[in-house]
């Protein structure tokens, strides 16, 4: 007879340490370790090029840490385990849960015909420090504003869990018909993608090491250091925690090592809430799983966004003619990631100052992004186009040329991603336009040839938003409802 093994599928948790999904399989005996791309099920939310790139490295780091015996797979994930069950004697399938609507949906399908095959399917709690579910109002409603959520909820419901260690003396098998990891295709073809390399460590060490690089050095200046994208004081760990390289427990319980969070200074509790945004993010997916693509105010379902496919591709490319917005643009068609201070600036200006819809800038981070997390993504969106829950108000409007000059005063950001207006003088470097023309050409700018006029007037745009949004305000009760 067969020896009896136990698969774990891995998902967006590609880690050895602090994986209850894995440590459980491995108790049971031999496993057979496997991750499948399935490029059907997501529809529209498929991985995007820059995720793709990381997802390669990753797998390839992950391998290695399991002494190359993870099994690779595309296609269809019941098809690919109902074949694996009838090569191998196996019972017990185990998983880490996801929380993507497409997944949650599809895991409960699995679990309904794999159980009907005699199979018993354990899931686990790895990727959130608490789960959707466990967090409610007093009402036993889901909270829809963050603050109440995370101080009433989170903090004072049961603390994270500890990490888990790695299995011990772990058997795992390696199947003769896994496919080589070159195979899931994950690079791209143009060979754009080997630009990014220079700006990250992949993998389960990586994220260990950027983590206690962060603590050691930077945690102590977040609090205020986090909105300079000059100056590094942010951990870089989101594309570590959207693939699971890392896990929200060991950074969570990492912080409490510090100063422990019951007293954490001013900057670990404010990093340690932005673990809690993260949360919230999910949570939201999870409660209302619309919210990639639906506003959650559905008043703003009659906002009259416009359509300019020409102005969305000179946001895309950075070439907007505002500094700071060019700048955020081009680091993250450099790098795969984009400051968070600069996020805001950027996607504010897209919805407020061009009124191009949220759902437009949202699809272009989900392709350029390492980090592209449908819950982040989605409720960070809503977020700053005053749509969502727990949303800045439209009419915080953010100056991309003010927040230049406060957030990177010295220029070095807008230098290092716009180096063809480097030579300006502070004073114009963050609106170039008003700098007199002997200035210009003395930096070497020529407005409209090396260097975009501004595409937009900020005041009138501004304005013009406003007045877009005291249509909603003005619409008869209901009457949003019915311009759906």
């Amino acid at each position: 007879m067969k020896q009896e093994i136990s698969l774990f599928l891995f998902r967006r948790d590609l880690r050895v340490l602090d994986n209850p999904g894995l440590l459980a399989a491995c108790q049971r005996g031999p496993v057979l370790p496997l991750c499948i791309l399935d490029e059907k099920t997501p529809g529209p939310y498929k991985m995007g090029e820059t995720s793709r790139w990381w997802l390669h490295h990753s797998l390839e780091k992950l391998a290695h840490d399991l002494d190359g015996a993870l099994n690779l797979y595309v296609g269809d994930p019941l098809s690919i385990l109902t074949e694996l069950l009838s090569r191998y004697n196996v019972r017990h399938i185990f998983w880490n849960r996801c929380y993507e609507p497409w997944r949650i949906e599809q895991d409960t399908t699995l679990k309904t015909i794999l159980k009907e095959k005699g199979i018993t399917v354990e899931s686990f709690q790895a990727s959130l420090l608490w789960e959707p579910w466990q967090i409610k109002t007093k009402e036993d409603t889901p909270y829809r504003v963050f603050t109440p959520y995370y101080k009433k909820g989170c903090l004072q419901a049961p603390p994270p869990r500890s990490p888990l260690p790695a299995p011990k003396a772990p058997h795992y098998i390696k199947d003769e018909k896994s496919i080589p990891l070159t195979s899931l295709q994950l690079r791209a073809k143009n060979g754009w993608d080997h630009k990014l390399e220079a700006h990250w460590l992949i993998g389960e060490k990586a994220a260990h090491e950027k983590m206690h690089l962060f603590l050691n050095n930077d945690v102590a200046h977040y609090k205020e250091g986090r909105d300079f994208p000059a100056l590094g004081h942010t951990s870089r760990l989101s594309p570590h925690l959207s693939f699971g390289e890392i896990s929200p427990h060991q950074i969570w319980h990492a912080l409490a090592g510090v100063s422990g969070l019951e007293e954490a200074s001013p900057s670990i509790a404010s990093f340690a809430s932005e673990l809690g945004w993260r949360e919230f993010s999910y949570y939201l997916l999870f409660h209302f799983p619309d919210l990639p693509h639906t506003n959650f105010q559905s008043k703003f379902d009659a906002f009259p966004w416009r359509a300019d496919t020409e102005a969305l591709q000179q946001w895309q490319q950075g070439q907007t003619g505002y500094p700071m917005v060019d700048a955020g643009m081009r680091e993250l068609w450099q790098t795969g990631t984009m400051h968070n201070r600069v996020r805001m600036v950027v996607a504010s200006f897209l919805v407020k100052n061009l009124r191009l819809d949220w759902r437009l800038g949202a699809a272009w981070f989900w392709d350029c992004l390492a980090d592209a997390d449908l819950a982040s993504n989605s409720a960070s969106w809503q977020w700053v186009a005053g749509c969502g829950a727990d949303a800045a108000p439209y009419f915080r409007i953010f100056n991309p040329v003010t927040q230049g000059q406060k957030f990177d005063p010295d220029g070095a950001y807008i230098r290092r991603f716009v180096p063809e207006i480097a030579a300006l003088p502070d004073p114009y470097l963050f609106a170039p336009w008003t700098a007199p023309i002997p200035v210009q050409r003395a930096a070497g700018v020529i407005l409209g040839q090396t260097y975009p006029h501004p595409m937009v007037d900020l005041a009138k745009s501004r304005d013009e938003a406003l007045k877009a949004f005291q249509l909603l305000k003005e619409l008869p009760m209901g009457l949003e409802n019915e311009l759906r």
